[in-house]
């Protein structure tokens, strides 16, 4: 110090390699920012592209329905009314009613057990069910089986309902599909079908368990 002046300091000396070495490590910090910010900017757009697409999923194809010219079949409509009147007025007829209406889930599953039992009857209907007048309880379900049923795809089909009604020991009364039918042995098959406590009936034996087809006259 001279005078009560500091001298002044003198800068410390970077060497060539320091340098080179400062300015490479901060251009590798301007690339790896870089490199963070445009892999954010896709990710961002990649998640903007899929929600666009999910909202437009459903509402892009519009509502491409038609209205269906009648509920049932020509079969279907030629055989309920013969049950209609072989059921007589202390029951009821209901037709095209889906299986999980009827099938409930049982408690104490776990989420993915149950969801998955909801799936397997949730395209499934019964033809027809039949139910008391008075209080609408299920009685029976019947299945007008025509040549249709006679797919490798429809049989796997057919089984599974019959292994549900097992399940629930709901009666299931089997037709096969006719050109012409009687009320009085409709009328026979449906008081014999719910007053056995077998899944299914058939002339002569009906056990539990067993899966019969009742042909009617």
């Amino acid at each position: 110090m001279l005078g009560g002046i500091e001298a002044p300091q003198k800068m410390p000396k970077y060497s060539s390699t320091v340098f080179f070495y400062d300015l490479v490590m901060c251009q590798g910090s301007y690339r790896t920012l870089w490199f963070l910010i445009i892999a954010i900017l896709v990710v961002v757009a990649l998640a903007t592209v899929v929600a666009g697409k999910a909202r437009s999923s459903g509402s892009s194809v519009g509502f491409p329905y038609r209205r269906a010219n009648a509920l049932f079949s020509a079969a279907e409509r030629s055989f309920l009314g013969v049950m209609v009147q072989a059921a007589g007025p202390e029951h009821r007829v209901f037709g095209k009613v889906r299986v999980a209406d009827i099938a409930a889930v049982k408690p104490g599953l776990s989420a993915s057990a149950r969801q998955g039992a909801l799936n397997r009857v949730a395209s499934k209907h019964f033809d027809f069910v039949l139910c008391r007048a008075s209080d609408l309880s299920v009685l029976c379900a019947v299945e007008l089986n025509d040549k249709s049923h006679a797919s490798e795809h429809a049989q796997a089909r057919d089984a599974f309902v019959v292994n549900v009604c097992q399940a629930i020991n709901l009666p299931l009364l089997q037709v096969l599909a006719q050109r012409s039918y009687s009320v009085t042995d409709i009328r026979t098959q449906l008081q014999m079908v719910i007053s056995t406590p077998a899944v299914t009936e058939t002339r002569g034996s009906a056990r539990l368990g067993e899966s019969h087809t009742v042909q009617a006259l």
